[in-house]
């Protein structure tokens, strides 16, 4: 089979099922499984011959994939601001409405800071943070054992040492206080879940989606403590819905949270809520 060949064999299966971008993702996954570029595949596609057994794997990835296993968990990794991360059906995948939360954030963290990433998941958005900005001292906390073990394994990945990650419920095993806080919560109404995409819905993990039966739920525990641990004129940085602006917000002021924005994203959405102690 040349790389010509499979790519049409991988856009053909994944139109098959239903796969939106079915041919990015069959290119990927041949790039993936290859380890060549894109440029050799579309300059020697008609030549070059994939070995046996990478066309084995290679079908073995389209039919899972065509299974509607997210690309990300066949690949075992995503970028995200630019950074290459480890992901595992264990975690958020990383998005890029998540970009936009850090993009925000690097606005007011600046060298030097302390931070705490609060349900940190895979770690993209501290590490991510500490990659832009010099000395960060960073603190990841998460409920999750296995989310843990991948934010350390993202860290040696992506070189970084001054950070630590802790197994927490929200705030229950933090101790001290930080300049800023960021956190991309559970905030997907119990009754949506259903509703997602199968990529979604069935392959990560509920923990990390559901937010209550409003999807407020985390944005309520998380601002009655986060005082507590937020040095005087400290941020805190929060994810949202796009339609959870108003009642975020509603939220932080009725906990005496000062200087309260919500963020549009580049398509518009409500996306980020900004706050501060005082």
């Amino acid at each position: 089979m040349t790389y010509r060949e499979a790519l049409e064999y991988g856009d053909k299966k994944l139109c098959e099922s239903g796969i939106p971008e079915h041919k990015k993702d069959g290119e990927l996954l041949l790039l993936f499984v290859t380890a060549k570029d894109r440029t050799f595949v579309l300059t020697h596609g008609d030549e070059a011959l994939l070995s046996s057994e990478e066309e084995k794997a290679y079908k073995e990835l389209i039919s899972k994939r065509g299974k509607h296993i997210p690309l990300q968990l066949l690949t075992g990794e995503t970028d995200f601001m630019g950074l290459d991360f480890y992901v595992s059906d264990k975690v958020l995948i990383p998005r890029i409405d998540t970009e936009f939360l850090v993009e925000e954030a690097l606005k007011y963290i600046n060298d030097g800071a302390s931070v705490l990433d609060m349900c940190c998941g895979s770690g993209c958005i501290l590490l991510s943070l500490m990659k832009y900005r010099n000395d960060i001292c960073g603190v990841g906390v998460d409920i999750s054992p296995s989310a843990l073990s991948l934010s350390k394994k993202n860290a040696e990945r992506l070189g970084i040492r001054n950070v630590s990650f802790r197994e927490s419920d929200l705030f229950n095993a933090v101790e001290g206080s930080f300049d800023h806080i960021i956190c991309n919560p559970p905030y997907i109404r119990s009754a949506d879940i259903e509703g997602l995409m199968e990529e979604v819905r069935c392959h990560e993990p509920l923990n990390a989606l559901d937010g209550g039966e409003d999807g407020l739920s985390f944005y309520r525990r998380i601002a009655a403590k986060a005082r507590e641990h937020l040095n005087g004129g400290g941020h805190i940085f929060f994810e949202i819905g796009y339609d959870q602006g108003d009642d975020v917000s509603r939220i932080m002021k009725d906990a005496g949270y000062k200087n309260i924005r919500v963020i549009k994203d580049y398509s518009g959405n409500e996306r980020v809520v900004i706050c501060s102690k005082s």
